[in-house]
């Protein structure tokens, strides 16, 4: 498939998945927006809110004036209503990591595409995933290689942090950053 569009994400995990599948971005932009959630906003309307404001915000940065297909997405990992972020320290992504030990938590993927005629498709997709129950060493030594500290919910599946994991229900590439079958056909314009 050669289809134009811009990357609105700085992600490089996000860049690569969609180089695996021949989908390679005309032009890569990232967006800086506030990514707090507000007071009481649930994990679905705070990830689809990332995900369309960042493409607005990159919207303006082109004063309005969209060439090609504008795709933006935000990734979030969720223990019931409670959203676990990228952890700013290695102490908080050990407590995420804590939290996450022994448990099922949901992965949720927002994926924004703006066309330039103004038409957005915005889709959700959510995955579900088990952690093993981590020993303290196990939590210890994955803090200290400093892998959690750039990712949502304090871990990459991707990475070392693929033994953690016992089950995974919904999309793999979801949980690493960016649903491709989802993207596809979004950009195809069949979803």
């Amino acid at each position: 498939m050669n289809k134009e569009f811009i990357l609105g994400s700085g992600s490089p995990r996000r860049i690569q998945l969609l180089t695996q599948i021949g989908l390679v971005p005309s032009k890569i932009m990232k967006a800086d927006i506030d990514e707090t959630p507000s007071k009481g906003e649930g994990p679905r309307a705070y990830v689809k809110r990332m995900a369309k404001a960042k493409n607005d915000a990159l919207l303006e940065q082109m004063n309005g004036k969209l060439e090609m297909p504008l795709l933006t997405a935000d990734t979030i990992v969720c223990l019931g209503k409670r959203i676990l972020g990228k952890p700013e320290s290695k102490e908080q992504a050990k407590a995420y990591l804590s939290l996450l030990s022994g448990r099922r938590h949901t992965v949720m993927g927002a994926i924004f595409l703006r066309h330039p005629d103004g038409t957005c498709v915005k889709r959700l997709v959510e995955t579900k995933v088990l952690f093993k129950r981590l020993s303290p060493v196990e939590l210890k030594a994955y803090v200290e290689t400093g892998d959690s500290l750039d990712k949502a919910g304090a871990y990459g599946v991707q990475g070392l942090a693929g033994a953690f994991i016992k089950t995974i229900l919904g999309s793999y590439t979801n949980v690493v950053g960016l649903d491709l079958y989802t993207v596809k056909n979004m950009l195809q314009g069949s979803l």
